[in-house]
């Protein structure tokens, strides 16, 4: 049975990052995800986590100058230094926080960048971050990104992402099936899901338009979290989205979920 984990960096962001963890544990979540839990001593994001009584299931590896405009360099060639470097940090968070998985965003590669450039850099990249991060017990994710959102993005579909995988080959790796970004880029939601089961290793979600709480839109969520169910996904699913007004108002959809999934007794 599919279980949920509030996105901290999408929810709750009318308080500081630290000020997160106690209001996902109090609107009812036992799990959290972060994009960059960077802005904190891994030291510091642990006591709250263990304060709260709270598990991290995720969180990415560094992805750059954010406020610049970067959406992650695993496909750029100028950086790949930097991009070993952020693994280092990333496994040490990980470690810290007991956190099992970590997400590798392709990024948009520099103006000019051919295409098997930025393949072969990302091929390369993951590489070298799956080793490290078998050598410490954990799982490696690469997200699609829908190119409405974030043009440019290397990595913007699934069958992409797959591919990039074969490549890679590694055991630890696997895809990051976001449903809001894969509904605004190549829909098949179901059906792409199934086909792909054992290649997912996290699920994310948002309604579109608008990426707000799941029910808010054209997604028929009700199907998918039973169809998960029924073919089997036993992982997380992340919460990624933009509450319309508060959190907790908005959480009506998950607690519908969970009965929906609870086992019948």
């Amino acid at each position: 049975m599919p279980r949920f984990a509030a996105n901290l960096s999408m929810l709750f962001t009318e308080v500081p990052f630290l000020d997160r963890f106690e209001r996902a544990a109090r609107a009812g979540f036992s799990s959290v995800e972060v994009q960059f839990p960077y802005e904190a001593p891994a030291a510091v994001v642990r006591d709250r986590l263990v304060a709260n009584r709270l598990t991290m299931v995720l969180h990415n590896l560094p992805g750059g100058d954010w406020a610049a405009g970067d959406r992650g360099i695993g496909a750029n060639p100028n950086r790949v230094e930097e991009f070993r470097a952020g693994v280092a940090k990333a496994v040490e968070y990980a470690t810290t926080l007991g956190v099992p998985q970590l997400n590798c965003l392709a990024g948009i590669p520099p103006t000019g960048t051919p295409d098997a450039v930025a393949r072969a850099t990302f091929v390369a990249n993951l590489r070298f971050a799956a080793a490290a991060l078998k050598t410490a017990g954990l799982k490696l994710l690469i997200e699609p990104i829908n190119n409405f959102d974030v043009p440019g993005f290397w990595l913007n579909n699934t069958p992409l992402a797959i591919s990039v995988l074969d490549e890679v080959g590694a055991d630890n790796a696997f895809v990051q099936y976001d449903i809001y970004h894969a509904q605004r880029y190549e829909g098949e939601l179901a059906a792409t899901m199934q086909k792909h089961l054992a290649r997912i290793g996290h699920i994310q979600v948002a309604d579109n338009p608008g990426r707000n709480e799941p029910g808010s839109g054209e997604i028929n969520y009700p199907f998918l979290f039973q169809h998960l169910d029924r073919i089997g996904y036993t992982g997380w699913i992340g919460c990624e989205y933009k509450p319309a007004a508060s959190t907790e108002s908005g959480l009506g959809w998950l607690e519908s979920a969970r009965r929906q999934l609870r086992p019948s007794v």
